[in-house]
């Protein structure tokens, strides 16, 4: 096997590597790392988790004086600190998957050390990999990844507002899959009224619950809501973090009541009667939240393409149709005013090819 083709099959190992720390490293990247002996056999593996320390000394640390003269892969360019790590090693080369979006220099730093370094093997797939902290670090805000089940004809429920269940159980476990991959899961109040969801993760092994978001600008959500008792895979019977977004002017007394009942309130500022999205974007930035699944219903799912701050749509189809017009029409997955003219769409391109879930097709869309 060439050097170049054995350099690619362990990038592709770290890769492996960094998604077990997916939903779990924010703010941090998803980091992968091997240590390969003079003789390009792997000796040692990392990954980063959440408050680990650096992944890349970890896997030094592991191999131990087999590192000497041997090469060190890592999926993102590692920081100084890591860098210190690796230039004392004893290790002759470094193979970096992608630069660092922000706090660059660690590649140019081990090469004034002498250690040879290949920077940008597999890079699409790396960056793809951290597209969250890339978006986080750079226009700091977190990555949105909106997602919906509909109908052939886009439809969310009946003109009653029946909706349980759309999309079949492969798919609804691939949902739960989903929450578990992302740092926060997002919906709107009327979601919240009208489904009262725990909005927890289930069926996942070893999965956890994200930080539930609520845009509520009046504070309508009740205080005996279901993702204010739901623990679901919280540790020691603690409630997985709720965080219920709010206008300025939302009434007081709700506001202690939901405080009361152990959620969050941001009071956030707000235009015709809706929450700042681009505000709260920030402010759960700030929080160290790097990836939302937007969950929401029809209106906020608008709000959030108006608002320009989707990244990524997942849109499950089941093999139905409801039809319906007038009084009986039934809702689509995206509402709002709508568009006069096609030019008004918002414009979306395929990432990737559908995919079978059950008896249910997945959509993955990107802005264009």
């Amino acid at each position: 096997m060439t050097a170049g083709r054995r350099d690619e099959e362990l990038m592709r190992r770290c890769l492996e590597l960094a998604r077990r720390g997916e939903g779990r490293t924010a703010p941090d990247p998803m980091v992968g790392c091997v240590v390969a002996d003079r003789r390009g056999r792997a000796v040692a593996e990392a990954w980063q988790g959440k408050g680990d320390g650096s992944c890349e000394a970890r896997a030094l640390e592991r191999a131990g004086p087999r590192a000497a003269g041997g090469t060190l892969y890592t999926s993102i360019e590692p920081p100084r600190d890591a860098c210190a790590a690796v230039s004392g090693s004893g290790v002759a080369r470094a193979v970096i998957g992608m630069a660092r979006p922000i706090a660059r220099g660690g590649a140019a730093w081990l090469r004034r050390r002498g250690i040879d370094v290949s920077l940008g093997i597999l890079a699409d797939e790396c960056a793809e990999a951290n597209r969250a902290f890339a978006v986080w670090a750079r226009e700091g805000r977190p990555w949105f990844t909106l997602k919906a089940a509909a109908t052939l004809d886009g439809k969310v429920a009946t003109w009653r507002g029946e909706s349980k269940w759309v999309t079949g159980e492969a798919a609804r476990a691939e949902g739960h899959r989903w929450r578990d991959a992302h740092d926060a899961i997002l919906v709107g109040v009327g979601t919240v009224l009208a489904d009262d969801p725990s909005l927890t993760v289930r069926g996942v092994a070893g999965g956890r619950d994200p930080v539930r978001v609520v845009i509520d600008s009046r504070l309508r959500v009740p205080d005996g809501a279901a993702l204010l008792r739901a623990r679901g895979t919280a540790r020691r019977g603690a409630r997985a973090r709720v965080i219920v977004a709010a206008a300025r002017r939302a009434p007081s007394a709700r506001e202690r009541r939901l405080r009361a009942a152990g959620a969050e309130v941001w009071r956030l500022p707000s235009g015709a009667g809706r929450v700042d999205l681009g505000e709260l974007a920030r402010r759960l930035a700030a929080e160290g939240v790097a990836s939302v699944l937007v969950e929401g219903g029809p209106t906020v799912h608008a709000s959030m393409l108006e608002a320009g701050l989707v990244d990524e749509v997942r849109l499950v189809l089941a093999p139905m149709v409801l039809g319906g017009a007038g009084r009986r029409a039934a809702p689509g997955w995206a509402g709002g005013a709508g568009g006069d003219r096609l030019a008004d769409a918002w414009r979306m391109r395929f990432a990737g090819e559908p995919r079978r879930l059950g008896e249910d097709l997945l959509l993955v869309l990107r802005p264009r």
